[in-house]
Order: C-alpha cells, then structure tokens, then sequence
C-alpha cells in the first residue's frame, strides 16, 4: 500500500461511484426478495464472487466507515463471523483427519 510523503499513514482512495453503489446494494438488499446473486449481476455486471471482492475491499475502507458506519461495521461483523466459523470447521476437520490416520493402539502387545 502506498504512503504519503508528508507522513506514514497510508493513502486512502475516496470511495468511487460504484464503492458507494455497492454499499446502497448492501444497506437495502435485505428489503428485497428474490436471488442477491441474479441481481449482483443485473445491477453491477459481475459475478457473486466478484462482487464480493469488492465489497469486502469497500468495507476495509476509512471512507466506508466515514460514509455508513453502521452498515460497515455490521458487514464486517458477519464478514469476521463467516471467517471464524469457516476456520473452526477446518481445525475440526483437520482433527478428525489426524486422529483418523493415526494407527490405533495393538491390544496384544500388553
């Protein structure tokens, strides 16, 4: 990331037309019905996986938080809670993987 010269703080970009169109998206798509994914394509021309790219780029933004602090800190709540729980299901796995190529004990060599 790059830095202004008068001090170490990182430059920030202003939000773009379509930064703040993703966050209106965001703010009122819960009123909608209907599949997010078909209207992420109609509205922005991109792919779920795109989309939420950028989404999560915008909420990472100073300006974001300036421009809707509540909606941002709650889309990074859930952002933060699908990492969580996408981690923890892979520790647990990763266990089961462990304790499963593990030999188990010879009960005739006591």
């Amino acid at each position: 990331m790059a830095t202004s010269l008068e001090s170490d703080q990182p430059v920030t970009r202003a939000l773009t037309d379509r930064d703040m169109a993703v966050l209106d998206f965001e703010r009122r798509w819960n009123r909608h019905g209907g599949a997010k994914e078909e209207a992420i394509r109609e509205v922005f021309g991109l792919s779920a996986a795109r989309y939420y790219q950028v989404l999560n780029t915008v909420i990472d933004s100073p300006d974001a938080v300036r421009h809707d602090p509540m909606l941002v800190k709650r889309l990074q709540r859930a952002r933060d809670a699908r990492v969580h729980t996408r981690a923890s299901r892979s520790l647990t796995s990763s266990r089961q993987v462990d304790s499963a190529s593990r030999p188990l004990p010879d009960e005739t060599t006591d």
